[in-house]
């Protein structure tokens, strides 16, 4: 076998085509996912403090004074 016809043969050889195509649909979800964490976290970190807010200012009513209004 010559240079040119190992070529040829190596050309069209698709063995690999697969793989290939599971590597870049793989890279293309973990981008997406990196994608959507990063779009997440703001709105997530404001509603954190958001509750955190709400939680610090809150009162709690003892047992004997539910439903009574002052």
């Amino acid at each position: 076998m010559t240079f040119l016809t190992k070529l040829k043969t190596f050309a069209a050889d698709e063995s690999g085509a697969v793989t290939v195509d599971w590597v870049v649909l793989t890279a293309a979800i973990v981008g997406l996912g990196l994608a959507v964490i990063t779009s997440v976290r703001t709105g997530v970190g404001s509603l954190g403090t958001d509750i955190s807010n709400s939680l610090t200012s809150a009162s709690v009513a003892t047992l004997g004074t539910l439903g009574v209004s002052n």
